[in-house]
């Protein structure tokens, strides 16, 4: 068995962390190279820094803020936001990533994950999905869920394994912020069509959520932020908790 992982996420927006709910209200949680040692510190098997209005602002993800973060962490270490070719992967990478998360690039240009999956390995390929539920459809949302496409959510899934994605970020935009808990009716119907590690993100309100996401869903990481942002949770008695009940962790 694989162990399962707990993922904090920094949202940047202008140099700092910011959190909000359903991707709106957005609020300072502070700094994001003093968040990712304090999340190093405690236990986090990965971090993944989203620089979320970088492709709203049709600029590139902040280099220098990557390379600081990078340097006090010694975990796996995921970077988003402004990635349209494979130049900025390669910079990304080269300034400390050991992952990229793709999303608004790849629907505008599928074959980017390819490309990328060929130069750089499957393995530093995130295909992140943020979906919403629209009548009776989980839609996908680009440009930091400010824009609806007409992308089904299962089969985007389903199309980026195809492409040569090493892991789906999904991101319930309803779940997002509320704390109610991670959308498991999608993450079940999920896991049962891709062959892909899954990351749930959106939802997060107590330990008690984290669990329901890997018993009931097996996914394989709980992504959270505002939890552990304003500590709510602190990640090693989160895994403590985890592994009482069963799920496997490394502690």
């Amino acid at each position: 068995m694989v162990a399962k992982r707990i993922i904090p996420c920094l949202d940047v927006k202008d140099g700092r962390v910011v959190k909000g709910t359903n991707f709106i209200n957005l609020k300072d949680a502070g700094s994001a190279v003093e968040l990712a040692e304090r999340y190093y510190q405690e236990g986090a098997d990965e971090l993944v820094f989203l620089d979320i209005t970088a492709s709203i602002e049709k600029r590139k993800t902040l280099i220098k803020l990557v390379k600081n973060v990078g340097e006090v962490i010694r975990i796996p270490f995921t970077v988003g936001g402004g990635i349209s070719e494979l130049s900025d992967i390669e910079e990304l990478l080269k300034a400390g990533a050991d992952k990229v998360s793709l999303n608004t690039s790849i629907v505008i240009n599928p074959l980017l994950i390819t490309e990328a999956a060929k130069q750089f390995g499957s393995q530093a390929i995130v295909a992140a999905i943020d979906v919403k539920l629209i009548g009776d459809t989980y839609k996908v949302f680009i440009k930091g869920g400010t824009e609806e496409t007409d992308l089904d959510g299962f089969s985007w899934c389903k199309r980026v394994e195809e492409l040569g994605a090493g892991e789906i970020l999904l991101t319930s935009m309803d779940k997002d912020g509320t704390k109610e808990g991670y959308d498991l009716i999608f993450l079940e119907k999920l896991l049962k069509s891709v062959n892909l590690p899954i990351i749930a993100s959106g939802g997060a309100g107590c330990k008690e959520h984290f669990y329901e996401a890997f018993h009931k869903t097996n996914v394989d990481a709980c992504l959270a932020a505002s939890l552990f942002h304003f500590q709510i949770l602190n990640i090693k008695e989160l895994k403590k908790y985890l592994q009482q009940n069963n799920i496997m962790v490394r502690l």
